[in-house]
């Protein structure tokens, strides 16, 4: 089964990298190339659950992909176009950039407060109430930080991006609400039940995003 699913994942690869043979690498075509890959993989799998061969499958989906020859032109004009490029990077970096700030002024705002909180001696529920802002910002510094282009790498899809924000935010408010369940009622299990509910989806998405990543890195 996964031998198949590598031949499939091959497949398509292969006939991206031709369909854009000879346009320039910018971070649009990344976009693009990533939207293709997802539509194609679906569309083959939907064709072969109905009893298509798998090469027919793949051939169907194509076609129904439509004429791609208008996107191919664009791609090459955008890779040729320094300047286009240069507006939209330094747009998706700026919007980046500030959910970066926004997310870093979130999470030393939760720290600072329970420290201010501890500090004043109220109850152990009151002080670990406003970790909430902690797990705000980390999932706000997470999709960030993952949809920044760097010269390294290409900015993450937008949709796989807010997933990983989701899993990261679904872990931090695991251990939020195994404290303040774990304070509010003096139970250890309680707190345990409250952490693992959401502590295993956060993880379970988490790594399921790890292991089906496109490789982002410039050539």
């Amino acid at each position: 089964m996964r031998q198949t699913e590598h031949e499939l994942e091959h497949k398509i690869s292969a006939y991206i990298d031709a369909l854009f043979a000879g346009v320039g690498a910018s971070q649009q075509l990344f976009d693009l190339k990533e939207e293709i890959t997802t539509n194609l993989n679906e569309k083959t799998l939907d064709y072969k659950n109905r009893g298509i061969s798998e090469d027919q499958a793949f051939k169907e989906a194509i076609v129904s992909l439509g004429d791609l020859s208008g996107l191919v032109a664009e791609m090459r004009q955008i890779g040729q176009d320094k300047a286009k490029q240069a507006v939209y990077s330094t747009m998706t970096a700026r919007i980046s950039l500030a959910g970066t700030i926004a997310g870093s002024l979130i999470i030393l705002f939760g720290f600072f407060n329970v420290a201010m909180l501890y500090f004043m001696k109220l109850d152990a529920v009151s002080i670990s109430g406003s970790g909430i802002f902690i797990v705000a910002g980390g999932a706000l510094l997470t999709y960030s930080l993952l949809t920044r282009e760097t010269r390294q790498k290409y900015a993450m899809n937008k949709i796989r991006a807010g997933l990983y924000a989701l899993s990261v935010g679904l872990l931090l408010f695991g251990m939020f609400s195994a404290a303040v369940a774990g304070f509010a009622t003096g139970e250890v299990f309680i707190a345990i039940a409250s952490l693992m509910m959401f502590f295993l989806v956060g993880f379970g998405v988490f790594l399921f995003l790890i292991l089906t990543g496109p490789d982002r890195r410039k050539r």
